[in-house]
């Protein structure tokens, strides 16, 4: 499965994608807004194993596809993703993430309109919803800028609690999108 957009190319992860998805997620700017358990190289790795395991399903019910540069797709930048496997009909979880050298490009905001409007379209959803960390303020401007509206919060794990931080729970619906601006 491949979306491409005027810059990026989203597409399935492949075997080469392993050394840069492993040190994106080692980076330190990056591991900032996750728990220990989550930046270790093995969690990595399982993720890794997941996303090929999905791939395959049929029907799928989950898409994590990594996010390249269209002139050049083997350089992987993130990687963003629709969950639909255990929620309910016309329901997904959206996620996106990105190597920190490739934040402030408007690489997110190109990801995560591509990957949203295939999610409504194709896969007729009716809502989308998403959390994030509530001290993470790169992804509350993605958020606002993608038309997610925050819906509440709740707290977070011992590691976050004792920063003073929580999460934040987002919702796009389908109405929203099809009125949303296309800037």
């Amino acid at each position: 499965m491949e979306i491409m957009t005027d810059r990026l190319l989203l597409r399935e992860f492949t075997q080469d994608d392993a050394r840069a998805f492993l040190a994106y997620q080692a980076d330190p700017r990056y591991a900032e807004f996750y728990g220990p358990e989550e930046s270790a190289p093995d969690h990595a790795r399982e993720l890794l194993h997941l996303f090929s395991t999905w791939a395959s399903e049929r029907p799928r019910r989950n898409y994590q596809l990594a996010v390249a540069e269209l002139r050049n797709p083997r350089q992987l930048l993130g990687c963003c993703g629709l969950r639909l496997k255990g929620l309910g009909a016309g329901t997904a979880e959206f996620g996106l993430e990105l190597a920190a050298e490739s934040w402030g490009h408007g690489y997110a905001t190109e990801a995560a309109r591509a990957l949203l409007g295939f999610g409504f379209r194709e896969l007729r959803l009716d809502e989308v919803r998403s959390e994030s960390v509530s001290a993470n303020a790169r992804v509350v401007a993605l958020a606002q800028r993608i038309g997610l509206v925050e819906i509440g919060t709740r707290p977070g794990p011992a590691w976050m609690s004792a920063r003073g931080w929580h999460h934040t729970e987002w919702q796009l619906t389908r109405g929203r999108w099809e009125g949303a601006p296309t800037v």
